[in-house]
């Protein structure tokens, strides 16, 4: 099934694109879900009943920070006006084992085709292309239980409860890649542009100048019959576009979404570049990038066949390509000779590509086990000794260190886990100072 949009949506984002500032395809922003609500230290106070049970509820979970697809958004522009999105904490606890009401989420739109990648690892978080489609960026901390969850046999008085645990934070990249079935790739000034706006009703602005197309532009071929495709016109390649050279991996980028490619080339040589030695290097850049890119379907439009050198250099252009596989349409993007009958036979090829998209980036939400919250790790730095592990930074979040009963807690947690002992094995020393998050305190054994 082919992608499809109405007319005037492309319209749209083709006057966003159009706009040298408009159009921003990629940004870096902060999130941080909500902090879990506190649970509450409360015992029955009731008429005759003198020493009541504790009753202290927990605290809600605070909210978290979802990006959702929204169909009507079409470049990152928002982004640029405000980077810092948080969440609400969950409501506190209360007595007569009342829990607090957890925090809503906070909804972030973004436009489809955004990548989401962690800024400091690079992993790729969500890849969001269908339209309502949602990933939880930044988790809400779990409200913090109430002295009621604490009750034991051995332990019929809890004076202690739990803190909210902390949301999750972190700084993340928002990476728009362009949702097209074909693209126009090929060299600044090969006519991209011009055959664009033969095509379809995308008016992109055309000079007679390397790199005149600095944004994406967008545009619906018709064919009749209710046969439609978008068509991507994306910045020009130069050699070293696979390191980040001129516009490099921002047009990369946007080709790795289509299904097929429209590989431009300057039949006339204009450029005094040899059409067939370009096309070469094109593909050269492409696969650098991405073995998977560059194995994507081809078909070859020798333009501005309107020119007598193209004419004097087709036969040259087609023996060489042909016969490595790829078809070859000479065109004019001028005149508009040949262009019809290429977009036919794009649009017949379309519609036996499989639908799969192996070119996208497989996703796998992290999940934690048991066994990894009860990880730690030990280093020593200036004579402090540094414990770290999702878990016990998790526990000292969530403790109150001004009650003596959730110190005394803490103390025998630190113990169970084996944090202790292995501290004892790196060597230290009674009065040495132990740091766990962003908690300072001197080690004394029992």
């Amino acid at each position: 099934m082919l992608i499809t949009y109405t007319l005037p949506v492309i319209m749209i984002l083709q006057k966003l694109a159009g706009g040298i500032n408009m159009f921003i395809d990629k940004v870096k922003i902060y999130v941080k879900g909500g902090d879990g609500g506190n649970g509450i230290v409360s015992f029955r106070r009731e008429k005759y009943v003198p020493r009541g049970g504790p009753d202290g509820g927990d605290g809600g979970r605070g909210g978290n920070v979802v990006l959702k697809v929204d169909t009507g958004l079409h470049t990152l522009i928002d982004f640029q006006y405000k980077k810092h999105y948080k969440a609400k904490r969950g409501q506190h606890g209360s007595g007569s084992n009342k829990h607090g009401k957890s925090a809503e989420d906070m909804i972030i739109r973004v436009p489809p085709g955004t990548v989401v990648k962690d800024a400091e690892t690079g992993d790729v978080i969500a890849d969001l292309v269908k339209p309502g489609q949602t990933a939880v960026v930044a988790k809400g901390g779990r409200g913090g239980r109430g002295n009621a969850r604490f009750v034991s046999s051995t332990r019929q008085v809890p004076e202690f409860a739990e803190k909210g645990e902390p949301g999750e934070e972190k700084w993340i990249y928002l990476e728009m890649k362009l949702i097209a079935d074909v693209g126009l790739i090929g060299f600044p000034n090969v006519g991209k542009s011009t055959i664009l706006s033969k095509v379809s009703a995308a008016r992109p602005k055309i000079a007679e100048y390397p790199f005149t197309t600095l944004h994406p532009n967008l545009g619906v071929v018709k064919l009749g019959d209710e046969r439609s495709f978008v068509l991507a016109d994306i910045p020009g390649l130069i050699e070293g576009a696979h390191k980040g050279v001129g516009l490099g991996h921002e047009f990369l980028r946007h080709v790795e979404r289509t299904k097929l490619l429209i590989h431009v080339i300057d039949a006339a040589a204009l450029e005094g570049r040899d059409p067939v030695k370009g096309f070469e290097e094109i593909n050269e850049e492409l696969k650098l990038y991405s073995n998977v890119l560059a194995k994507k379907p081809q078909v070859v439009a020798a333009n501005k066949m309107d020119l007598p050198n193209a004419k004097n250099n087709l036969e040259n252009i087609i023996n060489s390509l042909e016969t490595r596989g790829f078809k070859v349409f000479p065109v004019s993007g001028a005149t508009g000779e040949g262009l019809k009958d290429l977009m036919n036979w794009v649009f017949t090829r379309l519609t036996i590509i499989e639908e799969e998209h192996p070119y996208l980036e497989s996703i796998h939400e992290k999940v934690y086990t048991s066994e990894l919250e009860e990880e730690f790790f030990i280093s020593k730095k200036d004579d402090i000794y540094i414990v770290t592990g999702k878990g016990i930074e998790r526990l000292v979040a969530m403790t109150d260190f001004d009650n003596e009963q959730a110190v005394k807690r803490f103390q025998r947690i630190i113990r169970k886990k084996g944090i202790e002992e292995e501290l004892k094995k790196k060597g230290i020393k009674e009065g040495d100072v132990v740091r766990i998050r962003d908690i300072e305190f001197n080690y004394y054994p029992d």
